[in-house]
């Protein structure tokens, strides 16, 4: 062992340590940013070779969230605006994608996967695989609820929440005026994508980027933020740790 992995290792027992005791999120969503700067970063003409080195990264944050007992995980991997890229790179990206979800969700691995975005938005072949690795997991209970945001954006979960909402109250028989004179955000939240779980206590966004983008705008209303400078790529478990312990020194007012 070098030097340098030794310090950190020893940083990383010092701040578990600390760790001890002090309030742990219930639900962490991570903003995988950075993959493509890490990659021409370092001399790579594919800027999926930053991709896959991203999901190499995300087996092991979840084994570090799993240690520090976080229940669910929320993994930010494609946004509906990503879909407008070249084909180029989007399809090898979809692919890596596939890859690491049906790899989660081997015999093996304790994750309960949950797919929250608008898969009807990916090619077929790629949404039945993230379907079919859902389905896998879904008896699960070990390690934490895995929550896979690919084909998501914030404005059009809220979208797709309201009209499921109109669609069931029409179902039933309702006027437009009874679910206007009833509604609220509670039935809002229960057509979201996450319905059924926490809110993220805690949003971890790496690339040095500081705003949600569109990420989980309706359940992040009291998270709280951690932005790193590291690209998806370098992030390592002492960052995680860093990330945890900003999180367990804040107030929690929730607005009050």
């Amino acid at each position: 062992m070098t030097l340098r992995k030794l310090l950190y290792s020893l940083y990383e027992r010092r701040l578990t340590a600390k760790l001890a005791g002090k309030p742990v999120p219930r639900h962490v969503g991570v903003m995988c940013d950075g993959n493509r700067r890490w990659a021409r970063e370092m001399g790579f003409v594919d800027p999926n070779d930053g991709h896959r080195m991203g999901a190499e990264r995300i087996k092991e944050l979840l084994r570090w969230c799993d240690a520090a007992g976080v229940g669910h995980v929320t993994l930010w991997l494609l946004s509906t605006d990503n879909l407008s890229r070249q084909a180029a790179e989007l399809d090898p990206l979809l692919q890596i994608i596939e890859d690491l979800t049906t790899e989660l969700a081997e015999e093996g691995n304790p994750w309960r996967l949950r797919m929250v975005g608008a898969l009807d938005v990916l090619p077929a072949h790629h949404a039945a695989a993230l379907k079919a690795a859902e389905e896998r997991t879904r008896d699960r209970s070990g390690g934490a609820q895995v929550n896979i945001a690919v084909g998501y954006g914030g404005r059009r979960e809220i979208a797709d929440a309201v009209r499921s909402l109109l669609l069931e109250h029409a179902a039933n028989g309702g006027t437009i005026e009874e679910l206007a004179n009833s509604i609220d955000v509670d039935h809002i939240s229960e057509h979201l994508y996450t319905r059924g779980l926490p809110d993220p206590d805690l949003i971890i966004r790496t690339s040095g980027e500081q705003r949600l983008s569109g990420f989980m705008l309706w359940q992040s209303a009291h998270s709280e933020f951690y932005f790193c400078e590291l690209n998806w790529p370098d992030f390592r478990r002492v960052d995680f740790l860093r990330a945890l312990r900003s999180y367990a020194t804040r107030q929690r007012r929730f607005g009050a």
